[in-house]
């Protein structure tokens, strides 16, 4: 059989099974007033992750660098009906922001429910020059930061039988051009809280970890990014990323791809690397500076 009807048979064949064992046990019911702290959330899709919570009537503490831009998502919030809501800036480069951040939501929300890890550095879309000190940066804030924001939040958590919920990319399950210092911190990611998981569920601690994987979403950073450099790729809306995002936490599942076709992708990946890797490179342009 010829590489693409491997890849179109492979398809079939897994498509059928997670239709299979799919199970939806998303309850939106239960996020009414549950406590929940998303970083990231001034704009793109933190932002959005904030306004959906406060739909489902939450109780929401919400960090980003930009204090004036969290305070109009914090007024957004109460008016599309967050039961609370709280803001605090942050600059989680520096190790010392993140506990900083995790105290002040308990002692504003009494606790957490959810702590959804969403921010992100400045991502320099671009072919490797050798900047290890950016790649140190990018570090802290991308990985770094979730771990020690995560450590601070599993006491509470484990109280209240809460979830962790970590933003992560198709970059973080496969190396794509132009990403090498940002897939780095996504396959970070990845590797800590798959380990997390495992080790919380042998502890019987009873705290879900959520990985999500995302594809290219409609954010004007995204958008911007990879202007001139990648085509015949469309981008999904931050929106419907967003309460796909929320809808995983939720359930407590294990991990969520949004859009849900990247599942097939990242598993065809896995069985033909090569071929999977000569495609992937003819969706990028090599020409543009």
């Amino acid at each position: 059989m010829k590489p693409i009807g491997k890849v179109l048979c492979a398809t079939g064949v897994l498509a059928g099974l997670i239709a299979f064992f799919w199970k939806d046990d998303f309850n939106p019911e239960s996020l009414s007033g549950a406590r929940v702290l998303v970083t990231g959330a001034s704009a793109g899709i933190g932002e959005q992750i904030a306004y959906h919570y406060a739909r489902f009537g939450a109780e929401i503490v919400v960090t980003a660098r930009r204090e004036a831009v969290l305070q109009q998502v914090m007024e957004k919030c109460l008016t599309l009906g967050a039961k609370k809501v709280f803001y605090i800036p942050a600059d989680v480069s520096s190790p010392s922001e993140p506990e900083k951040v995790v105290q002040f939501a308990v002692q504003k929300l009494g606790g957490l429910d959810y702590l959804v890890l969403n921010h992100i550095g400045t991502n320099r879309f671009q072919e490797w020059a050798g900047d290890v000190e950016y790649t140190r940066w990018l570090m802290q804030v991308n990985f770094l930061s979730y771990v020690a924001l995560a450590t601070a939040a599993l006491p509470t958590l484990e109280k209240n039988r809460g979830a962790l919920v970590v933003v992560s990319s198709l970059a973080g399950k496969m190396p794509t051009p132009f990403t090498t210092s940002y897939s780095a911190t996504k396959f970070a990611l990845d590797g800590f809280f798959s380990s997390l998981r495992h080790e919380l569920i042998m502890q019987k601690r009873n705290v879900s970890v959520t990985l999500c994987i995302l594809g290219l979403i409609d954010t004007d950073s995204a958008l911007e990014n990879i202007r001139g450099k990648v085509h015949h790729i469309s981008a999904s809306p931050a929106p419907e990323a967003a309460l796909a995002i929320i809808h995983g936490g939720a359930a407590r599942a294990h991990e969520v791809f949004y859009p849900g076709w990247l599942q097939q992708l990242c598993c065809l990946w896995a069985l033909f690397p090569s071929s999977g890797n000569q495609v992937l490179r003819t969706f990028y342009n090599y020409s543009s500076p």
